[in-house]
Formats: C-alpha cells, structure tokens, sequence
C-alpha cells in the first residue's frame, strides 16, 4: 500500500499537582451557549510554618482569602474595530532564564535578526536551590540571589552576542514601576536599530523542597508570593505578589509596549506518566509532560492577553494588533527531534555564553551564568530539549480563499479573535484593513472546509474559561459557517470538546477539517490520550456526536486528503512510523489501519492528492533536513528535493508537486516546476503560512512579526 531547559537542573525536579485540574465542568452545548461550569468547594491554602519553610524565604500568605475575580467570558460577537499595527514588536513571557534558548530558538533568534524589537519577560527569579553548580567541582554553597544574577548576566551574554555583539557588552540597567506599584528590573541594549529589553520580575520559583510557588499560586487562593532579590540589581527591596497582581502587571506589560507578537509557553501540556525517579529527573510534574512554573506562567500569559482585550475593547475600544504563539517544552524529550544538525548548532551556540563559565571576566560578582548549561551540555544532555522546537498549536495561521470577485481573502486569528482581510483589488497583493469575526479568545491555528458551493467553515480552538483559584479552566471546538459564498457568516457555534472531563479537555489540539466529495465534512482532533477525535458533518448540515478513532500516540499537527475515489485519509507522526486512518469506501466511518512502516517522522507529516488518484505523503525525518516521500495507492512518487526544516505545505498541480516551508535560516521558500525559489527581502515570518493554488499560480500567504498579512507570489 505504501511505496517509498528551561529550568536549571539545580533544584527545580518536582511539580505541583495538574494545574486547574480540581473541578470538571460541562461541555458546550451544541447551539454554542454554555451552561454554568459546575463548580467544587472552594479550596483555601493554609500555610503552618513547616509548609513556609519548606518553600523558601520568597513566600508569604495572607490570613483572609482574596476575593475570586470573575474573568472576562468568551465573546464571539463580531463587529469590534480592530488595531492596524505600526511597529512590530515581540514579547517573550517566559518562567525561567533560558526557556527561549531552549524552546522558542531559532524563531526568536530570526525575529531579531529582521530588525524586531525583543522584550522579554522573565516571571520567575530562576533561583532554584541556590547552588550554581560547576561541573565536576563537587559541593557548593547555596546562593539564591547570586544565582539568580548569575542567570541574568548569562542572559545579557547571550543576548549581546544574538545582536552580533561582544558577550560582555555593558546593558543600562534600570527600575521600573508596574501596575499595583510593583517594581522591576529592567536591562536594555541598543545596537544600531536593534534592541532588547529583559523584564525580571523575580517571583520565587516552585521547587522539590516546597510547593508553594507559581503554581499554587495559580490555583490557590489568599496566597502571596514574595520576589527575589538579585545580587548586583539596581532594584533594593522585595515586594510580593497575588493572583490578579501578576495577570494586572502581565497585562499592563502588553498595554505599555503593545507588542505585535506574544510568544509564552504552554498552559496545557500533554498527560505524561513517567516513574517517579525518570519525573523528578527531568523536572517534570507529576502527570504532565512539562514543568509546573511552564505550565503556571504560560496560564498566567494567557490570563493576561485574554484581560487585556477586555480591558482594550471596553467601550467600544480596538482590538489590540498581536499575534500570539506558544511552544512546547519538556515535550520535546518525549518525541524524535526535529531540527536538523546545522540548525541545532546554531541553537544550541547560543546557550553557551548563557550558561558562561566560573573563570569568565564578566564583572558580575555573583557569576558569569549558568554554568549547569554552558558548554556543550545542551547537546549532551540525556533530555534533548535543545533539539526541537515544537508549537503548542500547530497548523495554519492564515486559512485563504478567492472570492466570487476574484479578490482574496486571508482569516487569521488577530488579537485573539478571528479577523478577516480582502485584498483591495483582484491580483493587487495589498490588504484592506481588518474585519472583526469575533469568536474569542481563540487558539493562533485555524482549520477550514470549503463546501460544495464554495462556501467556507472555519474552525478554532477556544479558551472557552480560563481562570485561576480552581474556577473554570476549560476549551471547545468552535465553528464560524458562511451564509453564502463570499459572503456573510452565520452566529459562532460550539462543537463541544472530544472529552467529557475539564483536565483532559485541555490537552485537545487544533482543529482540522477536510470536505468529501458526498459533501460530508470530517472535522478531526488530537485528543488526551495522544489519539484522533472526530465529529462529521452530514451534507444538509447536521453533525454527529464526538468519537475516538483509537490508535498508538501521535503528535498535534494532522493531515488530511481525499483520494481519487473520494475516500478520506488522516495521517499522524507517532514515535516511530507515521499512522494513518481511511474509510473502507466513500461515505463510511473513517477507522484506523495497520501501522504504515513508513520511516520514523521527526514532525508533522503533509498529504496530498496525487495525478493518479492515489495520496502523496511527505516528512521530514528526526534531524533530517531532506524529505522522506511514500505513495498510499499508485505508483512510487518522485524523490523531492526541498532541503529546510519544520512543517511542509504541499499541493499537486499540473506540472508537478508544488511545496511550501522554511529554509535552514527560515527562510520562506517554495518549490514549483521543479525550482526552488525563495522569498527575499522581507521580515521573518511567523510559522504555518499557507499555500493557495489560484488560477495563475500558486500564492503564499503568511502572518509576519508585525501582525499584518503578507502576500506572495512567486
């Protein structure tokens, strides 16, 4: 059938319990209206002073529970004025020092080498145990401020050196005062038109010794967590912060420099069971495939941008212009690496004047970095973290269509919510400004179907609640169908979410949808268990009831293709083959097949109709820059030479396989006719652009650094 780190070893090895996995609400029902979640008692923490010494200096609890604030709801009313960016900026909200060396490189490292302002948000003081250890040194003193400078000198390094500078170039250091009259430290370097601002808040991490940090934070109420204070830091004197404190101050961060781009980490990382030794090994918390600060902080972010729209459209105000992004982290051990070896090298260079050395003359007392990580440790640890960068939601960041006009028109998710842009004129390349489709707060990837008579669904991953102390923390499958083609839409509408519980409910991936030829839309999810979910919609409209399509674990990021006798197939990266799921015959239940024995795939595989009917199917392989292709039905498919890494876009025309991706400098490139071509002087762009087959060609469409569509055609 076929042919063909984020936090530092020292002393950050246990996590809180699941996060917000306390209480299990109802799922949407199928008019999209939401009944009230149900609720369990409240839960108030009680710290003794065993508990207050076991977490450390840095926590203190106040004697009367705080008030729950009531978070703002879903809101897929269409129609707000949106914001046109004017300067592109990124802003990083991260736990630790080095989670974007770790997990967002090469994409940062691109950002800024395209002239991208960088601020990045450090939550935590990444203090961990105290002990900066060297190496092969034996024990050491513990030193909670001074190894919380010596991440920050190491960040200074790494980022002077990510600007083409000297390692030890001299930052401005400064105080700031935030939102509830918190205070910060910020260090800032300008290079030419370059510059990156660090942001410490300093909040006391979580570690094995205590649990009461940033996540129980998060969950808890009447907690507050004090900040540390870094050696060498203009900033003199500690303060403290509660749960609405940190999302008001991570709201007024994105208010005060209205960044284009947000990327944080994940708020909902995969359910992972490992023996308890392998768990605390590698930082893990219990049940989860991350570690707990991650999973808090990128709660938190997500919290933030979410209040900040509320706060920026109350009164008729303009939705913010950002684009938001999250990465894996600690998933990255568990799945064949997908960067290829020069990309790696690059990525992993760039921890090393992080991670510094105790003999380096930096003129920072308290260290010169964080020496568990300099070196070559970032490849030769067991964990691999270093050697993926995987997107909590991968998939399209733009859905294209031609209009009856002629014109086209890109969907994207703006701002958290849907927005719709129309090319101004057939062929012109230019974009009108933004339409407001509402539907937030929404997921960055969108999936899409286009019916029989041309008419469009566009599907989205909601934080249908997201909210703190124990409160509703919940996601659905949201549907937005035109009334006509290029025309008006109908009201939102929830599909529900493929599992019935509120924790499981929150590991559900992005969305992906494909029409058959009997008119039949197969609507597919990556659910809890690392397998397939899948509703259909019947060809008068109706859907059916969520149902699991079993099989072994895969990862996010499925494709779909119809073949030539018009029955569906669905293809998943697993750990060591590629899985795949059909239909016996048009019109019947999708099911799944034996295993492929296709070769190990290092990420997402691509599908596509092929000339003689059968199915295309191409990937990269761990580590691999080359692609691997396979035929399912027909004849063996021509070897494509199309070297980069990350996902491929792909579609059959005429004269050959046409193929979107990335080059090895992220380049966006296209093969077409057999030419490879890529597009030059522009900005880096964000991932998932997309790839339209129009009647003069093919026509890429992506989402760049400053929020605004971009168009291209080769």
């Amino acid at each position: 059938m076929y042919a063909g780190a984020g936090a530092s070893a020292a002393g950050e090895a246990d996590g809180a319990r699941a996060l917000g996995s306390t209480n299990e609400g109802r799922p949407a029902r199928p008019d999209g209206v939401h009944d009230r979640p149900v609720r369990g008692p409240a839960r108030r923490a009680v710290l003794t002073s065993t508990a207050a010494l076991a977490a450390g200096p840095g926590l203190a609890s106040c004697s009367v529970p705080a008030p729950r604030r009531t978070e703002p709801a879903p809101d897929p009313l269409p129609g707000k004025p949106m914001s046109r960016p004017r300067h592109a900026l990124l802003m990083q909200i991260l736990a630790h020092p080095d989670d974007d060396l770790y997990f967002m490189n090469p994409d940062t490292q691109q950002t800024l080498d395209s002239g991208v302002p960088l601020v990045c948000v450090y939550v935590t003081a990444g203090e961990a145990n105290g002990v900066n250890r060297i190496p092969g040194a034996g024990p050491q003193p513990a030193d909670r401020t001074a190894y919380s400078s010596a991440r920050h000198q190491g960040l200074r390094q790494a980022y002077a050196v990510l600007l083409g500078l000297p390692r030890f170039t001299r930052w401005q250091k400064s105080v700031t005062t935030l939102r509830g009259d918190h205070r910060a430290e910020v260090d800032t370097l300008t290079h030419g038109d370059h510059r990156v601002e660090l942001v410490f808040l300093n909040l006391a991490m979580h570690t094995r010794w205590g649990r009461m940090g940033l996540p129980s934070l998060w969950e808890a109420r009447g907690l507050s967590l004090r900040t540390v204070v870094a050696d060498d830091s203009p900033l003199r004197k500690a303060g403290a912060y509660d749960y609405d404190g940190l999302v008001d101050v991570l709201a007024g961060l994105i208010e005060r420099y209205r960044p284009t781009v947000v990327q944080t980490l994940d708020p909902d990382p995969d359910i992972q069971h490992s023996d308890e030794a392998t768990r605390r090994r590698d930082s893990e918390q219990p049940g989860y495939s991350d570690h707990a600060d991650h999973t808090a902080v990128a709660s938190f972010a997500w919290a933030a941008m979410i209040r900040r729209v509320a706060e920026a459209t109350e009164g008729g105000g303009a939705v913010p212009g950002f684009v938001a992004t999250s990465y894996r982290g600690y998933y990255n051990r568990h799945w064949p690496k997908n960067l290829p070896a020069e990309v790696l090298r690059e990525k992993a260079a760039h921890l090393v004047p992080y991670g510094g050395a105790p003999d380096w003359e930096c003129g920072n007392a308290a260290g010169c970095g964080d020496y568990n990580v300099g070196g070559d440790r970032p490849l030769t640890n067991r964990k691999g973290w270093v050697r993926s960068t995987h997107y909590r939601y991968p998939g399209a960041r733009t859905v294209v269509a031609t209009g009856p006009d002629g014109r086209l028109t890109a969907y994207g998710v703006l701002g958290l919510r849907l927005a719709r842009w129309r090319e101004t004129a057939p062929g012109s390349g230019a974009w009108g400004a933004p339409d407001d489709l509402g539907g937030g707060p929404l997921a960055p990837a969108l999936g899409s179907a286009t019916l029989d008579d041309g008419r469009q669904l566009l599907f989205g991953l909601r934080f249908s609640a997201l909210a703190g102390h124990g409160a509703a923390n919940t996601r659905e499958i949201v549907l937005l169908e035109q009334r006509t083609p290029g025309g008006r839409f109908r009201s939102w509408t929830g599909l529900g979410n493929p599992e019935t519980r509120q924790d499981r409910g929150r590991r559900i991936g992005s969305p992906v949808a494909v029409t058959a030829p009997d008119g039949r839309v197969h609507l597919f999810v990556r659910n809890a268990d690392k397998g397939i979910s899948t509703r259909v919609r019947s060809a008068v409209g109706r859907w059916d009831a969520w149902r699991d399509l079993g099989g072994g674990e895969i990862q996010d990021g499925l494709a779909t293709a119809v073949d030539g006798e018009g029955r569906v197939h669905v293809f998943a990266a697993g750990h060591e083959t590629v899985h795949h799921w059909t239909q016996d015959a048009p019109g019947r239940l999708v099911g799944l097949r034996p295993v492929t024995g296709l070769p190990t795939p290092g990420g997402s595989p691509t599908a596509f109709a092929a000339p003689d009917g059968g199915i295309d199917l191409i990937y990269r392989r761990p580590a691999t820059a080359g692609l691997t292709t396979a035929r399912v039905g027909g004849r063996p498919p021509a070897r494509l030479r199309f070297n980069g890494y990350g996902a491929v876009d792909a579609a059959s025309a005429p004269t050959g396989p046409v193929l979107l991706g990335r080059g090895r400098k992220g380049q966006v490139q296209l093969l077409a006719e057999g030419r490879l071509v890529r597009r030059k002087g522009a900005q880096s762009a964000l991932e998932g652009p997309t790839l339209h087959l129009g009647s003069k060609g093919p026509v890429v469409v992506g989402l760049g650094p400053d929020a605004t569509p971009w168009l291209w055609r080769p």
